[in-house]
Order: C-alpha cells, then sequence, then structure tokens
C-alpha cells in the first residue's frame, strides 16, 4: 500500500498518496507561475498599447503560454522544486 500523506485546500483536508499530492503541487506551481506570467505580459502591454487594450496582452500571452519549450520549461522547474523541497525536508529529519 502506498503511503498516505495529507493534502490540504483551503477548506479541506484529503488523505492521499504522496505521488498525487506532489502532481497536484506541480500543477498548482505551473498554474501559479502562468498567471504571473499573464500579469507581465499584460500589464507590460496596457503600459505601451496606445489605447491600453487588455486583450492585446492576453494574445500575446495565449502565444507565448502554448510554446511547447514554455510549458517543458515551467513544469520541469516545478517538479525539480518540489523534489528539491521533499528532500531537503527528508535530510533535516535525519532519514
Amino acid at each position: 500500500m502506498a503511503d498516505k500523506t495529507t493534502l490540504v485546500l483551503p477548506g479541506n483536508r484529503f488523505s492521499v498518496p504522496k505521488f498525487f499530492k506532489r502532481i497536484v503541487q506541480v500543477t498548482l506551481a505551473v498554474a501559479l507561475t502562468s498567471l504571473v506570467a499573464l500579469a507581465v505580459i499584460g500589464g507590460n502591454a496596457m503600459l505601451t498599447d496606445k489605447k491600453g487594450r487588455l486583450f492585446r496582452g492576453v494574445d500575446q500571452w495565449l502565444a507565448f503560454i502554448n510554446r511547447p519549450d514554455i510549458i517543458a520549461t515551467m513544469v520541469l522547474t516545478a517538479i525539480v522544486t518540489v523534489l528539491l523541497v521533499y528532500w531537503q525536508r527528508d535530510q533535516e529529519r535525519g532519514r
């Protein structure tokens, strides 16, 4: 039987396998990274566009975020970060 851990989401606690919890954490990290990129690209487009249109920034963000190399970089960074945090925590516990 797989090791279980607690996944805490707003208002809920779930007992899930460790692998599933890590997948959820990676997914959340990629989603947050995408939102930050949207804020930066959208804000830049609003500030540099003479009419201040937000939709121009959204179109630029969609073109950027749909590139396979960008998605792969975000996913790889999130995976490495999650694994590093767990590894460091295990080292501190003395396992």
